[in-house]
């Protein structure tokens, strides 16, 4: 292997203490990259195996610089180079690399000890690199200011950050903090623990069915056409009956001849001449929120679209994007096609 690709110091003399320190930072753990496409599908995961540390160190950074620039990805190999090389300092304790954003965000994380002073790891000069660390890296305490001013000259970011089950998150990107928490779903805590939109919440979920008899009480089941059969005593009376209809008592038309038979005429019922019609379904109403605006203007616009798109339009998370899409298909105003969304009839009257 090229010296100049690990720039370390090494003296003739110290070669075979060298070897022996190395027994401290040996590779247990395979290196996991996994490459986002689409944020609506689960990611493509490569696996770099263990093996010596140089090697490790080497496969990684050129599997990282070359899945991400094959996404479109600008981030440069030296900048990645850097970063992949912290993980010595984890012990190489389940290194992870997410490429997210068409190659434009990339997250680093490991379950090592974590870094307690950030600051500190921002500053020149400042590193945790022990000795045996130091026959694979520099360990003068140069990647991450390095590699922050970089991005940061470039309109990018570099955020440090704890991990779930102790370890670190490195976060570089081509697009400033927000935006770049925002594509990683960094940014979208507090959103994400709200409860989803779902057909009883809608305020026209509330109305019964249109034709559906109201609930009545236990006695007055099977009496809901009756209008005498409302009670008009103590629950648990048996309802009455109406009195019988006498043929006298029903107002003819007038000038119309008296039948001679009354008994062979039907005689209308007490009440109502004409069945009450069935009221017409009550059209929904529609919900749509700012999101759900932004996606239907995109929609109208482009054609077509998913929650990466969407992402680079708006910003916001792909997870964010994949609940307005969902809310504005259950209401009919967008139908997936493929992995891809587009407007309904009713959706380009609203767009």
């Amino acid at each position: 292997m090229a010296r100049d690709f690990y720039p370390f110091v090494e003296k003739d003399g110290e070669k075979d203490a060298a070897q022996e320190d190395a027994t401290a930072c040996e590779v247990h753990h395979p290196a996991r990259i996994a490459v986002y496409d689409d944020a609506s599908a689960a990611p493509r995961v490569v696996v770099i195996e263990p093996c010596d540390v140089r090697d490790y160190l080497e496969q990684i950074t050129a599997a990282v610089n070359r899945l991400s620039h094959e996404q479109g990805g600008t981030i440069p190999f030296m900048v990645i180079r850097e970063i992949v090389e912290n993980f010595i300092h984890a012990y190489f304790q389940a290194p992870t690399i997410t490429i997210l954003d068409g190659g434009d965000t990339i997250r680093f994380s490991d379950q090592g000890p974590g870094i307690k002073e950030k600051s500190l790891a921002m500053e020149y000069g400042t590193s945790s690199a022990t000795e045996e660390m130091k026959h694979y890296i520099r360990g003068v305490g140069s990647g991450l200011p390095y590699v922050q001013q970089y991005m940061t000259d470039k309109g990018g970011s570099l955020e440090i950050e704890d991990n779930i089950a102790g370890g670190t998150v490195v976060t570089i990107s081509t697009r400033p903090r927000e935006e770049a928490r925002a594509v990683s779903g960094a940014g979208e805590e507090r959103e994400d623990a709200t409860v989803p939109e779902v057909a009883w919440q809608q305020p026209w979920a509330q109305q019964p069915w249109p034709g559906t008899y109201p609930q009545q009480a236990p006695y007055q089941q099977g009496y809901p056409q009756q209008p005498w059969a409302q009670p008009t005593a103590a629950p648990g009376a048996w309802p009455q009956a109406a009195p019988a209809a006498q043929p006298w008592q029903q107002p003819w038309p007038q000038g119309a001849p008296t039948p001679q038979q009354p008994w062979a005429q039907p005689q209308p019922w007490p009440g109502p001449a004409e069945p009450q019609a069935t009221p017409a379904p009550a059209v929904p109403a529609v919900t749509i929120d700012e999101r759900g605006h932004q996606a239907l203007a995109f929609l109208a616009e482009h054609g077509a679209g998913g929650p990466t798109e969407l992402v680079r339009a708006f910003g916001s998370s792909a997870a964010t994007w994949s609940r307005a899409l969902s809310s504005l298909t259950a209401q009919g105003l967008v139908v997936k096609v493929g992995q891809k969304y587009q407007l309904t009839a009713i959706g380009r009257t609203f767009a």
